[in-house]
């Protein structure tokens, strides 16, 4: 239950913060009970116990596409980001279609550093005839909140790997995050799909009690699949052996992509330096078996992905620091 205690204690920590800080910023996080956001909110909680200059408060649930437009507009002062869905809001694409203003907004949302989101999970429960992805045809799933950026990652490896669409070979539910595990604890859907770092808190509740198999494609191979993964997805497995009840005897191919946390283009540059230097330079702080912090590199964290560029904030620290 590790997992489940720390996102306790991080819900704590970012309460309890500094009431002589300078400055109030607001972070917006998609759930709290998954990962990226406790990554979010890990940080937002280093940040505000090791300076005084400002005080990051910290919201869960949404969708981080919207969240990143309420950056750009100024209601957030951090959010979410991801090099796909930075491009579409960019050029107008997929979710941004209908809104004529996003091309012009995105210009106000930098980044701050890019971490991995985790390999894409798809569970089904161990006594289910489906035994790989191919076997979903006909089968209610839940693949994240619809119109989000992990809800589009399934749907695409899905179609990708096997040529199944989503509303016409399976039912996709339309549920956010708290509902579609619900409605798989529940047993009302036959697959749900998570993208985490193992040990992930959801798995680990849902194996208290029941078995769980992950399931992968027949084949991860061909060209569709090289063309889903693009420049910012990339191969990954799902380990084997993470969970007491988890029945694969061996790693399950899926995929992973690199996520990031975004920032206002137009904060302070001295506020964005002193975010960055707090962070990095006490990520020691966080207990060293917290799957997340094993997998953050500043080097990786500000690597080129697409054209989000880097706050200028940001940038000082990481040159200073050697990463760039």
């Amino acid at each position: 239950m590790r997992n489940l205690i720390l996102s306790a204690v991080l819900a704590t920590a970012v309460g309890a913060t500094s009431a002589n800080a300078e400055e109030k910023l607001k972070m917006a996080t998609i759930a709290p009970s998954l990962g990226q956001a406790i990554t979010m909110s890990t940080l937002a909680n280093i940040v505000n116990d090791n300076q005084d200059k400002v005080e990051i408060e910290v919201a869960g649930g949404g969708a981080a596409t919207l969240h990143m437009m309420e950056v750009a507009r100024g209601n957030l002062d951090f959010s979410m980001v991801s090099p796909t869905i930075y491009a579409f809001m960019k050029n107008g694409k997929a979710m941004y279609a209908k809104q004529p203003e996003a091309p012009e907004l995105s210009k106000n949302v930098s980044l701050l550093m890019w971490f991995p989101w985790g390999p894409y999970h798809f569970a089904v429960r161990d006594d289910s005839d489906i035994t790989v992805l191919d076997d979903i045809e006909g089968a209610t799933v839940f693949l994240g909140p619809q119109g989000g950026g992990a809800f589009n990652a399934a749907k695409g490896w899905i179609a990708a790997t096997t040529g199944l669409v989503a509303g016409e070979d399976y039912e996709a539910i339309s549920a956010n995050w708290q509902t579609g595990f619900q409605a798989f604890l529940d047993g009302s859907i036959d697959m749900y799909v998570n993208g985490c770092l193992d040990p992930c808190q959801q798995f680990i509740q849902f194996t208290e009690t029941e078995k769980v198999r992950f399931i992968g494609p027949e084949s991860d191979q061909g060209e569709a699949v090289d063309k889903f993964l693009g420049s910012f997805r990339f191969r990954a497995d799902v380990p084997a052996g993470m969970y007491e009840n988890q029945t694969n005897d061996g790693p399950v191919p899926s995929n992973d992509t690199w996520v990031g946390i975004g920032v206002r283009t137009d904060m302070d540059e001295d506020t964005v330096y002193e975010v960055t230097r707090a962070f990095w330079e006490n990520l020691d702080q966080v207990t060293s078996n917290a799957p997340w912090a094993k997998a953050l590199n500043m080097k990786d964290s500000v690597q080129k992905l697409g054209d989000m560029p880097l706050h200028p904030g940001a940038r000082r620290y990481y040159e200073e620091a050697g990463a760039l």
